[in-house]
């Protein structure tokens, strides 16, 4: 099958996450709204969004024949056992399930330390409130995540270092995803804490090194951290 990913171009976002698993599991697809010309990507996905039905809300979302399906952690559970990068039991799918939603919790704290009044506001209009939501995210909130990541990696017996399971899984990429990004928005914090992680940084590199993981990192489908994504690098908000 022939996968369609729908999301905006020029940041890697919360699509990020599906893009990895789909790289990882060498999967034939296409990052539609990155195509240029004639049928233009966005053009499409926004019509998509709009056709009432069963539309989706809001990118990303992905055509899997004749399914369209949003939300990263249901997008996620669907792609999962298909490329081989998911439980396939029920108990094995619902925990990884689980999993991936306080990963979607965790995102969204993420992206409130740099918008935590209003996403249709710039970050310049709410730079005060963004310090102060920063310095209890970085002081409570990031070590709390990270810890109960790190600590399911630990009690995952026999899991040679992943969060589920005995191989890796999008659980894993999305870990991977989660401590790349942190260390690119908050480096001094993370430089500070990483010796209090070393399962989730051990796991991190062993995920950036696995053959498909790599060849994606060092090609141009990679789109690097800017300041249009999830995670953004503001000086100021590590104080």
């Amino acid at each position: 099958m022939r996968y369609e990913l729908y999301y905006w171009p020029g940041m890697q976002g919360r699509g990020e996450f599906v893009r990895l698993a789909l790289e990882a599991a060498a999967a034939d697809y296409r990052d539609v709204a990155r195509l240029t010309g004639r049928g233009n990507g966005i053009d499409a996905m926004l019509r998509m969004m709009d056709a009432g039905g069963r539309a989706p809300f809001a990118p990303p979302f992905l055509k899997a024949g004749n399914l369209l399906i949003a939300q990263v952690a249901n997008i996620l559970q669907f792609l999962g056992p298909r490329l081989g990068i998911g439980p396939k039991g029920e108990v094995g799918r619902l925990w990884a399930h689980q999993l991936q939603l306080t990963v979607t919790d965790f995102v969204a704290e993420i992206h409130d330390s740099h918008h935590p009044i209003s996403s249709s506001m710039y970050y310049e209009e709410q730079k005060r409130e963004s310090r102060d939501r920063s310095r209890h995210f970085l002081g409570d909130r990031l070590p709390k995540y990270l810890g109960y990541f790190e600590s399911t990696i630990e009690n995952n017996a026999g899991g040679r270092g992943y969060i589920v399971g005995r191989g890796m899984s999008y659980v894993d990429l999305s870990m991977f995803q989660l401590v790349a990004g942190l260390r690119y928005a908050f480096p001094k914090t993370m430089a500070r804490r990483k010796r209090n992680f070393p399962r989730l940084m051990a796991l991190h590199d062993k995920v950036a090194a696995s053959p498909n993981v790599a060849a994606y990192l060092a090609s141009e489908r990679r789109i690097p951290f800017n300041e249009d994504g999830v995670f953004r690098h503001y000086p100021e908000l590590e104080g």
